[in-house]
């Protein structure tokens, strides 16, 4: 794996465009497989998760072809069922979270589906009861078997079902969605995730000819039909990494513009920077964030101590909860931060202690940052980076620091950050890629 050595102390200076988002990218790639027509994806973003998604539905049988950076056709007229049982294929599976998402497409159109149970970020259990519960709900059956950890899941014809979900799980509405659009009569989703790259799958599947409607809300109704066709889309910026150079700019910028972000897809990003005493300045469909000599955390409206929670859409997104964190030690006064859904993605905050930031882990979910007020520069140090929003919170606290900073596992960033090294050197920053 390759490490970051990172020289602290310079500050960010310029325009920046955000990558296309990694999530819809992963979501709206399985849903080629729906099809046997042509479907043009563009903006897609060049990442480590990205780029193994696209080789895995290649050599499925996948015709994939390139047409320009970020912009792929996708045209499948079978798939190779018999690849699915191959250790090759497995073993991709097993290293790649968005695999999962191929069992919705793959059962509803060919009636078999075999993944290996997925990998991804380290930062706690990341269960598929959603997804398999759902996919069980419109007529699939599965089986495990526990020494491989592969799942066949089988079906002749899915039909059409009501469900309540347990957790309103992007990547299980996502699947259980892919999974509908083929099957026949009505499908009831109650409970259902609405993430702006939800509605994305939604608006490019009813383009493909599928019936969706209750786009944006939680209650999602599906009209099957017998097949769909080709189309083109093109995917959102990333919300997570306009949110990540907000905070970059916040922490070590000169005056940073964050170009074509998609203001009115960010939800309340913004308002929760603001909320830690960022200034943020919308121009048209850009941000700006002017040099921040100083921001104070907000108290709520009563008095109390702010606390900054994740929560399922239109609430915060966990994914920023680790950048807000590293902002926060440099804020004026202190804040609780919250992280409700996964156990283990606080973990990183003993690196970020070891570098003088004052923060107290009060469990695996909640830890309190008391604010420097920039009277107290971090300080450099050796880490290791344990998940991707893990990693780049660590390069943005090793970009503040002071002195020179070396981030190990960087292959972690790569899989959401596409050529982050390059794009911030650009702004000013002095990042150096070693093997």
């Amino acid at each position: 794996m390759g490490s970051f050595i990172i020289d602290g102390g310079y500050r960010l200076k310029g325009d920046i465009t955000p990558q296309g988002a990694k999530n819809e990218a992963l979501q709206v790639l399985c849903a080629t497989l729906l099809t046997s027509e042509e479907v043009r994806i563009q903006n897609i973003p060049d990442i480590v998760d990205v780029s193994n998604q696209i080789r895995l539905l290649s050599d499925m049988g996948v015709k994939v072809t390139f047409n320009a950076p970020g912009d792929y056709t996708f045209q499948t007229e079978q798939v190779n069922l018999d690849y699915l049982e191959s250790e090759a294929f497995l073993g991709c599976c097993s290293q790649l979270r968005g695999s999962v998402m191929l069992i919705g497409p793959l059962v509803s159109r060919f009636g078999r589906a075999v993944v290996a149970k997925p990998g991804g970020d380290k930062i706690g259990r990341r269960r598929l009861d959603t997804h398999f519960q759902g996919i069980q709900k419109l007529g699939a059956n599965f089986q495990y078997d526990d020494r491989k950890a592969v799942f066949t899941i089988t079906a002749e014809k899915l039909e059409g079902a009501y469900m309540l979900l347990d957790e309103a799980s992007v990547t299980g509405t996502a699947n259980i969605i892919m999974a509908a659009v083929l099957a026949k009569g009505t499908t009831t989703i109650y409970n259902a995730a609405c993430e702006p790259y939800i509605q994305q799958l939604c608006h490019m599947l009813n383009r493909m000819g599928a019936r969706i409607s209750g786009i944006a809300s939680n209650l999602l109704t599906i009209q099957g039909v017998e097949e769909l066709h080709g189309t083109t889309h093109t995917i959102l910026p990333d919300m997570i990494e306009v949110g990540s150079f907000i905070g970059m700019g916040a922490m070590v910028g000169d005056g940073i513009r964050i170009k074509n972000v998609r203001y009115d897809q960010l939800g309340i990003i913004p308002d929760t920077y603001r909320r830690l005493g960022i200034e943020i300045q919308q121009e048209d469909d850009d941000i700006y964030i002017p040099r921040q000599e100083h921001y104070e955390i907000e108290s709520f409206i009563d008095g109390s101590f702010m606390t900054i929670s994740d929560a399922p859409w239109p609430g915060l997104t966990p994914d920023l909860l680790s950048v807000l964190l590293v902002v926060s030690t440099q804020a004026k006064g202190s804040v609780l931060i919250h992280q409700k859904m996964f156990e283990s993605r606080l973990f990183f905050v003993d690196k970020l202690i070891d570098m003088g930031a004052q923060i107290i882990l009060c469990d695996p979910h909640r830890a309190v940052v008391v604010g420097h007020d920039h009277q107290i520069q971090l300080k450099a140090r050796r880490m290791t980076s344990p998940d991707i929003r893990a990693g780049i919170a660590m390069l943005i606290a090793a970009m503040s620091a002071d002195g020179t900073s070396q981030i190990d596992n960087i292959g972690q960033i790569d899989r959401g950050y596409q050529n982050i090294e390059g794009r911030l050197n650009a702004l000013g920053a002095r990042i150096t890629r070693v093997r």
